[in-house]
């Protein structure tokens, strides 16, 4: 209850100190986009006192969405931590955007975290347990990782808290229901006019009491008979449930042959159970009303979170030694042991500079402490392996930075002027350098050409990529040579928006986005014959240099082949270089369209030359007119690269993705299901045809899927298309 919370902050605005890890949980908050994370997270901030009301995106008063960003589009796009205490015990909660586009976010949070409350919508019906969600679940249960699940929107006109409960546990729990039950059910007030039931009250299976909330405090009262008869036909489910995962193999026959088990040992069980996560408990939420101090189910949040989550150091995280290669061996979460922390996320605060949010797994981190920095490359001058001093060291609280003594083994806290280390970089001692492992990113799959919209931004941009970079590992930048385009590669529309948004707001670089380019090639389908004839006589030095060449097409992957055939010294041997030189260059530049000219034998079997004229330059121009002229005379292929893509998906959308690869010229290579429910299909596709692949994939299986790319090889494009694009390329010569 409220008298539970214990303040956070002293009145010289330092947060309290944390002795022992043993008082510290660190809970992530995921789920779907508008299933109500940081609606949850705000009225957890007020009833334990660490805010006085709940805040909204729209007004700015949010302690989450508290980025200018963030407010403008009304979604979370970063990951916020709220530190609160309840019963003494200190609750970090991280708060991560449920968009799929930032899933980058989202690791940062499951790997801060040592338990997770997934959030679901009972508004969105089945639709509310994503495919994301899914491949967010299954990947905690293969860490081990703790769950229970947070129901929202229980008001809304057509929410049913059993249909969700029944979801739940068939998409989660593949129809284990002895692993997901509720442990409380919802006390409905009067239907509104427009349909919508508030929910007002929680029925507890377990004491077999009613929690009142409709008067914005949690209080206690006895069941009615109507509610009596809710308890008892699904108390017994859950008491099942729990003494099914009992570590005593001998209470279920105690409970099958009559005994009581007292309620004292079934809470022990019930929390052994969630700490190793073999239970999954299902709890119901919702906003405290106007004025209020308490939202529904907030009390039985936080004391799930303080008696049934695992401590830091029931969740450990395994280190290696990077000068010995020696590991990987589980880090002691004591704070007298040797440091080892992980940049979890990197942020630039415009007073403050480069600020890294780190979560500490061993030892103790104090202000002005030296570190040693390891990351996961061997480029030292990006500070993957070197000794920074850190700067203060404070502990987040939305966009508050406030004063912290130290940062306990099991605590997160953010460090200042740490200017080479990234996100992902381990922290550690000094004389004991550590590397910590990181969870894997997603490759980002859409590509975005961009240019600098003026001069003064080109000189910045350099510096403001680099800092996008740095803070989202999420962005990949790649400068192409085939196309010469500066591209940013990003996860979907809306990460996109957000990143070229965060360049010229944050960093003050305003780009244009220009059309992303392929890197085409082209080849010689047939053999032909060029004569290059560079003679000028205009006064002064002339130019006088001929060359005849036949170009005969290779096989895939042969690049360019020069071969000299020339007899009697027609062209002298001196020349023959340049010759070559000249004909490398234009094939480097294209001959038809601008693309690279690849796998063909270009030979050099006649010419002329003059004894006072003739020069380097002028048969290097001869060179290239003579392959002109043979591209002229010649049938040409133009090459696109194709890319293996593997796309898994829920066999619900087998078939759409299929058609779909097939309408992008795709040639299926295989399909195979590769856990319940989902399946792997493996395509060729012309990369042409993947530009927007991510944005068009996500609607067609409403966010159910994932995927990857991979460049394989070259090969002919259609003609049709072929002439399309010639076309284009003449018309913006």
């Amino acid at each position: 209850m409220v008298e539970k919370a214990s303040a956070a902050v002293g009145g010289n605005g330092r947060v309290a100190t944390v002795e022992r890890p043993a008082d510290i949980r660190n809970v992530v908050l995921v789920g779907h986009s508008g299933s109500g994370k940081t609606t949850v997270v705000e009225a957890l901030a007020v009833a334990t006192g660490a805010v006085t009301r709940a805040g909204r995106v729209e007004d700015g008063t949010c302690v989450s969405d508290y980025d200018d960003i963030e407010q403008r589009q009304h979604r979370s796009v970063q990951l916020s931590v709220i530190p609160v205490y309840w019963d003494g015990i200190k609750i970090n909660l991280l708060d991560t955007p449920g968009y799929a586009d930032f899933v980058g976010e989202l690791r940062a949070g499951l790997r801060a975290a040592d338990a997770a409350l997934f959030v679901i919508s009972a508004a969105a019906g089945a639709t509310g347990v994503s495919g994301q969600t899914l491949a967010l679940w299954e990947e905690c249960a293969a860490v081990g990782m703790p769950r229970a699940l947070v129901i929202t929107h229980l008001d809304a006109a057509r929410a049913d808290f059993e249909e969700m409960a029944r979801t739940c546990r068939d998409i989660l729990g593949g129809g284990a229901s002895e692993s997901m039950l509720p442990l409380h059910l919802p006390v409905y007030g009067p239907k509104s006019a427009d349909g919508h039931r508030p929910v007002t009250g929680l029925i507890d299976l377990l004491t077999q009491r009613v929690f009142d909330y409709s008067a914005g405090e949690h209080t206690r009262t006895e069941p009615t008979a109507e509610q009596a008869e809710l308890i008892d036909s699904a108390r017994g489910r859950l008491i099942e449930g729990i003494i099914a995962e009992s570590e005593d193999e001998t209470l279920m026959d105690r409970y099958l042959a009559g005994e009581e088990i007292d309620l004292t040992t079934l809470v022990t069980d019930l929390e052994r159970a969630v700490a190793r996560g073999s239970f999954h408990p299902i709890l119901i939420a919702a906003p405290p009303p106007e004025g209020a101090r308490q939202g529904l189910g907030m009390v039985e949040i936080l004391d799930l979170a303080t008696r049934g989550f695992p401590t830091p150091a029931e969740h450990p995280v395994a280190a290696s030694c990077p000068s010995d290669g020696s590991g990987p061996t589980p880090l002691t979460c004591d704070p007298a042991a040797p440091l080892a922390a992980e940049v979890i996320r990197t942020a630039s605060d415009p007073y403050v500079g480069r600020l890294s949010l780190v979560r500490v797994f061993s030892g103790t981190l104090r202000p002005d402490d030296m570190v040693h920095v390891s990351g996961h490359g061997p480029d030292v001058e990006r500070g993957h392996d070197l000794d920074e001093r850190v700067g203060a060291v404070s502990a987040p609280f939305g966009k508050q930075q406030r004063p912290l003594g130290q940062a306990i083994a099991g605590d997160i806290a953010c460090v200042t002027k740490l200017g080479h280390a990234e996100t992902g970089d381990t922290l550690s001692a000094k004389d004991t350098p550590l590397l910590i492992e990181p969870w894997p990113m997603p490759e980002p799959l859409l590509p975005v050409a961009i240019r600098a919209h003026s001069k003064a931004d080109e000189d910045k941009l350099s510096q403001g990529l680099g800092r996008l970079v740095t803070e989202d590992p999420t962005v990949r930048l790649e400068q192409n040579g085939q196309t010469h385009q500066l591209v940013l590669w990003c996860l979907g529309e809306a990460h996109r928006e957000v990143a070229l948004e965060r360049l010229r707001s944050r960093f003050g670089v305003q780009v244009d986005v220009v059309d992303h380019r392929v890197a085409l090639r082209e080849t010689f389908a047939t053999t032909a014959i060029g004569r290059g004839r560079h003679v000028k006589q205009s006064g002064g030095h002339g130019q006088y240099a001929i060359c005849e060449i036949e170009v005969a097409p290779l096989p895939g992957g042969s690049g360019i082949e020069f071969v000299d055939k020339v007899v009697g010294g027609v062209v002298p041997r001196q020349f023959i270089p340049s010759v070559e030189k000249g004909v490398r260059a234009q094939a480097a530049r294209g001959v038809v369209t601008g693309c690279p000219l690849v796998d063909v034998r270009i030979t050099l079997y006649d010419g002329k030359a003059h004894s006072v004229d003739s020069s380097d330059a002028a048969f290097q121009t001869a060179g290239a007119l003579a392959l002109r002229e043979a591209a002229a005379a010649a049938k040409l292929n133009l090459l696109e690269p194709i890319a293996e893509v593997r796309v898994t998906v829920s066999d619900d959308y087998v078939g759409a993705v299929l058609s779909d690869l097939s309408s992008r010229r795709g040639r299926v290579l295989g399909t195979e299901p590769v856990s319940a429910g989902r399946t792997v299909i493996r395509a060729e596709v012309p990369e042409l045809e993947l530009s927007r692949y991510a944005i068009d994939l996500r609607s067609i299986s409403h966010g159910a899927v994932q995927f990857t790319r991979a460049y394989t090889r070259h090969e002919a494009m259609p003609a049709p298309i072929a002439d399309t694009v010639r076309a284009q390329a003449r018309a913006s010569a």
